[in-house]
C-alpha cells in the first residue's frame, strides 16, 4: 500500500481541483461540476467503506456505475462522471504513485446523439417582450437575454461580461470562454440599442450610486448570478409560452442554429461560438438538415 492511504479523500480531492484550477485553467463552473460528481464517488466510497484509493478495483468502480443506473441517471450524466473520475485517479498515479487506475478497462457508456433544443426565431421574438423594460429589473433583463442571444454567450460569460470586454463604439464583446481561450464577437444593433437603454436608464437605478465593473448587477449592486439568469430565464420562458423545459443556454443554441439556417459558414459559426473542434459544432448541421427537411416537406408537391 502507497503512502497514498494516510491522506484523506478531502485532500486529494482539493488537490486534484487546485491542479485544474491553476495548472489546467478549468473554468468555475466545470471546477464545480467535477467536485459533485467526484464527491458522488468519494460518498459512495465511504459508504462501502472502501477507505483510501488504494481499495479502489474495477469491480468497485462497476459496482458504483451499477448504482448509478439504477438509480435513473442518463448515460451522458453516467459518462461525465466517470470522465471526472478518470481524471482524478491519473492524477493520483502522476502525483502520489498509485500502482494503476482501476478505469483503464472501463469503457463510457454509449451516447446516442442528442440535438439541442432549439427556439424558433418567433419564440425568440416573444421570449425578448416578456421583461417589464419600465422597470430597471426589467431594462436590464431584456438587454441580457438579447446580447446573450445576439452573441451565442454562454450563462456564465454573459453574467460575468465586464465593461473592459466591450466595444460599444466598434460593436464587439471580447469573450474569455472556457479553458481561458478568447474569442471576439461582434454585437449587432438591436442588442446594442437594448443594452444602451439598460446603461442609460436601468443600470443606475439598479446602483444606487455603487460602483462595479460587472455590467449586469442585482441587488445592492452585486453582479448578476447565473443561477438567477436561469430562474428569470425559467419564469420568461413560461410566460412566453414555451412547452420546452429550457435554460438560458438554448439561446446559444438558437444563435448557431439561425446563423447556419440563414446560411452563415459553419467555420464562422464555429470561431463565434469558440468551439475548439469543428466537430462540436457540426451538431448545429444535423439541425439545419431537419429545417430543409421541413422546408421540403411543405413545399414541394412530392414532400
Amino acid at each position: 500500500m502507497s503512502d497514498i492511504a494516510a491522506i484523506s479523500w478531502a485532500d486529494l480531492l482539493d488537490e486534484f481541483m487546485a491542479r485544474l484550477s491553476i495548472d489546467c485553467g478549468v473554468s468555475r463552473s466545470t471546477l464545480d461540476e467535477y467536485s459533485r460528481d467526484l464527491l458522488n464517488f468519494i460518498d459512495f466510497a465511504d459508504r462501502q467503506k472502501l477507505g483510501s484509493p488504494d481499495n479502489i478495483g474495477s469491480k468497485e468502480i462497476l459496482f458504483w456505475l451499477k448504482l448509478l443506473r439504477e438509480s435513473g441517471l442518463s448515460p451522458r450524466t453516467t459518462a461525465r462522471k466517470l470522465s471526472a473520475l478518470r481524471g482524478f485517479f491519473r492524477f493520483l498515479v502522476e502525483e502520489y504513485g498509485l500502482d494503476s487506475t482501476p478505469l483503464s478497462a472501463i469503457n463510457n457508456p454509449r451516447i446516442g446523439t442528442h440535438l439541442p433544443e432549439v427556439l424558433s426565431i418567433s419564440e425568440v421574438e416573444t421570449l425578448m417582450e416578456q421583461p417589464e423594460v419600465n422597470k430597471p429589473a426589467g431594462l436590464r433583463d431584456r438587454a441580457l437575454l438579447e446580447l446573450t442571444y445576439a452573441c451565442g454567450l454562454r450563462a456564465s460569460e454573459a453574467v460575468g461580461l465586464k465593461f473592459n470586454q466591450m466595444d460599444m463604439k466598434v460593436g464587439y464583446l471580447r469573450i474569455l470562454g472556457k479553458g481561458n481561450k478568447e474569442r471576439i464577437v461582434p454585437v449587432g444593433k438591436v442588442a446594442i440599442e437594448w443594452l444602451n437603454n439598460y446603461l442609460k436608464s436601468g443600470r443606475p437605478k439598479l446602483l444606487s450610486k455603487r460602483a462595479s465593473r460587472f455590467i449586469f448587477v442585482g441587488r445592492a449592486g452585486r453582479p448578476l448570478t447565473r443561477q438567477r439568469f436561469w430562474q428569470l430565464f425559467s419564469t420568461y420562458s413560461i410566460s412566453a409560452g414555451i412547452k420546452s423545459k429550457v435554460s438560458p443556454h438554448v439561446l446559444r443554441h438558437s444563435f448557431a442554429t439561425h446563423l447556419l439556417e440563414g446560411g452563415a459558414d459553419l467555420r464562422a459559426v464555429q470561431m463565434l461560438l469558440g468551439h475548439s473542434n469543428i466537430s462540436t459544432t457540426q451538431i448545429y448541421t444535423h439541425l439545419k438538415l431537419q429545417h430543409l427537411r421541413t422546408i421540403h416537406q411543405k413545399y414541394h408537391p412530392r414532400g
